[in-house]
């Protein structure tokens, strides 16, 4: 069985581009410069230190776990996964990072993952240009 065990919600912003090859980030700050290249949502509700207990646990189990990033006013959405890792610190008060690399630091939420910003759908990255556009980050695990 499968459960949503964390929900993040962010925004677009203008200069979003979604092109970096490693990584994407969503992240609490208000504005983003062109050079955020991995960054795909503002203001979210919560960082990586605000996601909740029973995740954690499970990430440091170094689990495969989804992630679907959804815009729900457009009804699409990009599905992905990665992994945990037992060196994660969940520690940074601003950022959610998904990466490609076994790299960790305080902001990673999965590492190994299947995509990264420029493997998103450009329709999709296009919408999230738009600060008025919600996109939700839903993490599944298996239960």
């Amino acid at each position: 069985m499968r459960k949503v065990l964390e929900i993040i919600s962010a925004y677009g912003h203008e200069n979003i581009k979604a092109t970096h090859k490693t990584t994407f980030e969503i992240t609490k700050e208000k504005d983003l410069t062109p050079r955020g290249d991995c960054i795909i949502g503002v203001r979210a509700d919560k960082s990586i230190r605000d996601i909740n207990d029973d995740l954690k646990r499970i990430l440091r189990r170094e689990v495969r776990v989804e992630v679907v990033l959804n815009l729900p006013d457009y009804g699409l959405e990009e599905r992905l996964f990665g992994f945990g890792s037992k060196r994660m610190s969940f520690e940074d008060e601003n950022d959610v990072v998904v990466r490609k690399s076994d790299f960790v630091c305080g902001r990673t939420l999965l590492i190994k993952s299947n995509k990264a910003a420029r493997d998103l759908n450009r329709e999709f990255v296009e919408l999230l240009r738009d600060r008025k556009t919600l996109i939700e980050m839903l993490v599944v695990v298996e239960k």
